[in-house]
């Protein structure tokens, strides 16, 4: 027998809907997981195993066969746990799946953890048709400030099969308020003593979002500055703060920030930050780097740092305004 689930694969800060296949054949007991899967992924069999057994359910002593579509996408992450769980379950149990996805990593015990990126993941799952989202509880305010989506936040496998079976009722998680609108956001540009010039040119860089430079020896106030830079600049509107807590959750640091702040990030990376540090990179799900937590899309996000010199030689620079505010760029990419 055949069940289907849908969860979402991790691409950038979109990504790409995945429908969870289970197939449940007569054979030796084995339990396959197929469709370019990560090694974290693999190790979901040992995972999905102890936790459905602990959850009060029986594991089919049978040729258990998961397949992850499309499957030329690749995947990673604990994530989709709870979906090959569900999507197991439902070969001889009756769960109403129609227009739900599952995101979750399975504890042994058979709770559902929370995981990174949940936040971008229920923003495509919503622009893909998928009205309801059931997700680990931590996780549960994020997805909720999707509009459009009915989040249910659950913490173990029992209690996501009990609600989907009609046996337990569990309110929607509310959306919390987008707040914090006029937060102080870093160093106030009039507690500045002197520096005339600069709290000029900051002023008017932002108000123009024009590009700006400062050179100076250490000490001179230039992150000080770029500081009071950001507490000029105006709040962000509910779709830019949005993606701003989207890059947040990709990266697993919405602790540092709120994901409903609506003032604009501002990061200031130590100057000896590697090149994947700054414009991200890695293995498996890509990370966002310190230009990207600086700069959402549409955003005015400060940015000071002393760039390597694997990167380019040492100078100070800032950015904003969705573009480089400074000459000084690292060597391989620009900033638009």
């Amino acid at each position: 027998m055949v069940a289907t689930d849908i969860s979402r694969a991790v691409q950038g800060l979109s990504g790409v809907p995945v429908t969870v296949e289970v197939d449940v054949a007569n054979g030796l007991p084995s339990f396959t997981i197929v469709g370019l899967t990560g090694r974290a992924i693999q190790e979901a069999r040992e995972r999905v195993r102890a936790a459905v057994r602990n959850a009060g359910f029986d594991f089919p002593q049978r040729r258990v066969t998961v397949n992850l579509a499309p499957a030329e996408v690749p995947k990673e992450g604990s994530g989709f746990d709870l979906a090959i769980a569900v999507a197991l379950l439902r070969t001889w149990r009756e769960l109403p799946l129609d227009d739900v996805a599952c995101i979750g990593e399975l504890a042994l015990d058979g709770g559902v953890r929370g995981v990174i990126g949940v936040l971008p993941m229920a923003r495509r799952l919503a622009a893909s048709g998928i009205r309801r989202l059931i997700v680990p509880g931590e996780n549960a305010a994020e997805a909720a400030l999707v509009e459009g989506t009915e989040v249910i936040g659950v913490e173990s496998l029992a209690v996501a099969v009990a609600y989907l079976e009609g046996r337990v009722d569990l309110a929607p998680v509310a959306a919390p308020p987008m707040g914090e609108v006029g937060a102080s956001g870093g160093v106030d540009l009039a507690a500045i003593r002197s520096q005339a010039l600069a709290k000029r040119a900051l002023e008017i860089a932002a108000a123009g979002r024009h590009n700006l430079l400062m050179l100076g020896p250490p000490g001179a106030g230039k992150t000080m500055l770029a500081r009071a830079l950001a507490g000029l600049l105006p709040d962000l509107d509910a779709d830019e703060a949005l993606e701003v807590a989207s890059l947040y959750s990709l990266r697993g640091r919405l602790s540092d920030r709120p994901a409903t702040s609506l003032r604009p990030p501002f990061r200031a990376p130590h100057h000896s930050v590697s090149r994947a540090g700054l414009i991200g990179g890695g293995a498996g799900i890509v990370q966002p780097g310190e230009v990207s937590l600086a700069h959402p899309s549409v955003g005015e996000c400060p940015l000071t740092l002393q760039a390597p010199a694997r990167c380019n030689r040492p100078t100070s620079w800032a950015a904003g305004g969705g573009r480089a505010l400074g000459v000084a760029k690292p060597a391989g990419y620009s900033l638009k």
